[in-house]
């Protein structure tokens, strides 16, 4: 396993096969649907108001200083729709998309996928059930991934144990270069995200804190 281009392949063929530009096709597919009205490839001057900046952190001074390269890129179109990533959006908008994968695809009427195409996405798809880290060890991630497959675009938790995370086998989810995360437990009808704009994402342990105060919130 290891990062490629492969999604922004599947993303060109998606263009190719509809006839439409990826960002017509997820307006019009996924978007519309969802009634996720804040995101797309791009912020629209109206907009830039709301956008998140973006930190790191500075050696000389031990805090974190605001970078804005990726904001600046994020206020115009970009000149390559990839379907591996470049979307920008709000919280609310992410939490619709994170409640139709725990609704089982559907959200509110829309269908957007069926629960069996789901089931196969959400399923560990290395070979020999391996984990992420029998792959090598991430760079600049606080997490290595053991005890973590990948379906289709998900990480999936095939051994709690060797996770040593909060959580069940069947969690799915991903996270961001900034410390971003998201996670969903069908076991325990559990949906999280957590979103903070710090690069690089193993700055802070971020992720297994949020996980553990997640769960020792739940109350039976």
């Amino acid at each position: 396993w290891n990062y490629s281009v492969a999604t922004d392949v599947v993303g060109r063929i998606i263009e190719v096969v509809s006839g439409e530009s990826l960002d017509t096709f997820f307006a019009k597919r996924i978007f519309a649907p969802l009634q996720m009205h804040d995101t797309g490839f791009f912020v629209p001057e109206e907009k830039h108001g709301r956008l998140a900046a973006l930190y790191q952190p500075d050696p000389a001074t031990r805090l974190a200083k605001r970078l804005d390269t990726m904001g600046k890129a994020a206020t115009r179109a970009p000149n390559f729709l990839g379907g591996g990533g470049g979307l920008v959006s709000t919280a609310h908008d992410y939490h619709r998309f994170m409640m139709m994968l725990a609704n089982g695809g559907e959200l509110d009427g829309a269908r957007l996928v069926s629960p069996r195409t789901l089931r196969m996405m959400t399923s560990n798809h290395l070979p020999g059930n391996a984990d992420i880290s029998q792959f090598g060890r991430p760079i600049d991630l606080e997490n290595a991934y053991d005890g973590f497959g990948f379906g289709l675009g998900f990480s999936v938790v095939v051994d709690a144990a060797a996770a040593k995370v909060h959580g069940s086998v069947g969690d799915f989810g991903w996270g961001g270069a900034a410390s971003t995360t998201f996670w969903i437990d069908p076991t325990d009808g559990v949906a999280a995200a957590f979103y903070t704009q710090l690069l690089p994402s193993s700055t802070w342990p971020i992720r297994p804190y949020f996980r553990n105060l997640v769960y020792q919130a739940i109350v039976d």
